[in-house]
């Protein structure tokens, strides 16, 4: 019997291609002196989390603890060598001192240095790259200072305020306490002040469930639906030509949604000289070469957890400012929704469960809390009185350090960049390869906060707050890269815990799940069954 080899060969052929593709890279650490972990063709280091065996929080603890003497280890996330940064001076070291080396995060999500080009996560603060993002980051961190802070802290109260007015309506109207799962709760709260904040509109997502802002934003959100996983894979594994071909890791209806929203707030502002407190008239500001950075004495007092702007961000950008086009500025709103909308949110769910089965923890500040409330004369929470709660910050950073909302951050080699310890570590981290930050890890390593599994806001009291390693504590990142919104997500979490606290003590249900599993799978930090809260009223 005869074989027909007419299309047989051709698609071994292709076959061979696709396998020498995905596997080329497999023995790069073979010549490292450092281990690494074991590796499989497509899915990397990584099936586990790739396929949801495990949540990305868990995975990152569990890769970090596999090599727990050694300074650095390596592993691939799907086809890339990624080296992971163990040892927190190293990390300081390559983040700041090297920063040069390692300016840019990878092209996991799509990129573009098209102008012209529709997608918009390219565009995005995070995304972009060289000069580029220097430019960006210089003409953006004006509007982050804590005066800028200061100026939308109202828009802020009004949200936090709204919430729990409408909470308390809740237990009239039900006829006593009523148990909430937190993740719907604070994404509902965190989606009302970007929108107020970010885009310039009121919406009202408590009372209008079902708002467009609302749901556009949870569709962009929703990372775990295969579609979504499948895109992102590709984009990961092939960002350049994924770029090219204009796909986007947001889809085009929710992107034509917010870029509308933009583009007729500004028109509007622009026909009717309009300036709000915001976001949009920062942007629009900065557009203009309007906003200069100014270093501000009080800045270190914002909280332990904030990350200080450096030169990249101090550096003006010329009296024309950037040339910023309105994608781009569509990009930044987009960006300001994305982190606002979820890493705040799941801050505040896991901080809400922490304060509800650590019932001395929640008591003790809610006398912090009354005794802001006596020192305002009643009057509404301030920008300078919510920094000054100590207490409130200890809380915070602890929550931050044991709940991370994104569990490792990364780096990409732009050249090749020579490790050398001085104690007989030596190799080169090529150009075009990673590192991984391993946050979850570093947050949980026992050799940085003993008993790292207890929540234990004294960590961070005057005392011992200066015993911790910089290099070890990285929930807004760390060097020149790190997240230029956290001021802005410090002030939020703080405010609505206030005004939560105030008014309701918080409760565990049957539902109330102790200790709290992660949800397995990519996107993010979730609960696996959820954060299930009584809201009690306070006599």
């Amino acid at each position: 019997m005869e074989v027909d080899l007419t299309y047989l060969l051709p698609f071994l052929a292709i076959l061979a291609t696709v396998y020498y593709y995905l596997t080329k890279n497999n023995k790069y650490f073979h010549d490292k002196p450092i281990p690494s972990l074991a590796v499989e063709p497509l899915f990397g280091s990584t099936r586990r989390l790739m396929l949801k065996k495990t949540s990305f929080h868990d995975f990152i603890m569990d890769v970090y603890n596999k090599f727990p003497t050694v300074k650095v280890f390596g592993m691939f996330d799907t086809i890339t060598p990624v080296f992971v940064v163990r040892d927190p001076e190293l990390i300081k070291r390559i983040t700041v001192k090297d920063f040069d080396y390692f300016v840019n995060h990878r092209q996991a999500f799509g990129s573009s240095d098209d102008p012209n080009s529709t997608t918009l996560f390219g565009k995005t603060l995070i995304a972009l790259q060289d000069q580029k993002w220097r430019d960006m980051r210089a003409t953006l961190s004006p509007a982050f200072t804590g005066s800028k802070m200061r100026q939308m802290f109202d828009l802020i109260v009004e949200c936090s305020t709204n919430m729990v007015k409408y909470y308390q309506g809740e237990v009239r109207n039900k006829g006593g306490p009523q148990e909430h799962e937190m993740k719907d709760v604070f994404t509902r709260f965190t989606n009302d002040v970007i929108a107020t904040c970010a885009f310039g509109i009121k919406v009202d997502s408590l009372r209008n469930a079902d708002n467009d802002f609302y749901t556009n934003g949870t569709k962009m959100m929703a990372f775990n639906r295969t579609s979504v996983l499948v895109k992102v894979f590709l984009l990961r594994l092939m960002p350049k030509l994924m770029a090219k071909i204009g796909i986007d890791v947001f889809d085009r209806e929710q992107s034509h949604y917010f870029t509308e929203i933009i583009r007729d707030t500004v028109r509007t502002r622009d026909a009717h000289g309009i300036v709000r407190p915001d976001m949009v008239n920062l942007l629009m500001q900065a557009r203009k070469g309007a906003l200069k950075y100014q270093q501000e004495a009080a800045e270190q007092a914002t909280g332990f957890a904030t990350v200080l702007e450096s030169e990249v961000g101090q550096t003006h950008t010329g009296e024309k400012g950037l040339d910023m086009t309105e994608m781009e500025m569509v990009a930044q709103c987009l960006i300001f929704f994305l982190a606002g909308f979820d890493t705040v949110s799941t801050c505040l769910t896991f901080l809400s469960h922490e304060l509800t089965i650590n019932r001395d923890v929640q008591d003790k500040l809610y006398q912090e809390v009354l005794e802001t409330k006596e020192s305002l004369g009643d009057g509404p929470l301030t920008y300078d009185a919510v920094n000054k709660m100590r207490y409130m910050d200890m809380v915070v950073s602890e929550a931050l350090r044991m709940w991370s909302p994104a569990p490792a951050t990364d780096r990409e080699c732009i050249r090749d960049y020579v490790v050398d310890d001085g104690e007989g570590l030596k190799f080169t981290i090529d150009k075009g390869t990673v590192i991984f930050l391993p946050i979850s890890g570093l947050h949980h390593d026992p050799r940085y906060y003993p008993n790292p599994n207890k929540f234990d806001p004294e960590r961070f009291n005057e005392e011992n707050r200066d015993k911790i390693n910089p290099g070890a504590y990285l929930p807004f990142g760390i060097g020149p890269r790190n997240c230029i919104g956290s001021r802005f997500a410090l002030m939020e979490v703080k405010a609505i815990v206030y005004y939560m606290l105030l008014a309701f003590s918080f409760e565990r249900t049957p539902n109330t799940q102790v200790p709290l599993k992660i949800a397995k799978g990519f996107a993010g930090m979730r609960s696996e069954k959820g954060v299930f809260v009584e809201f009690r009223p306070r006599k």
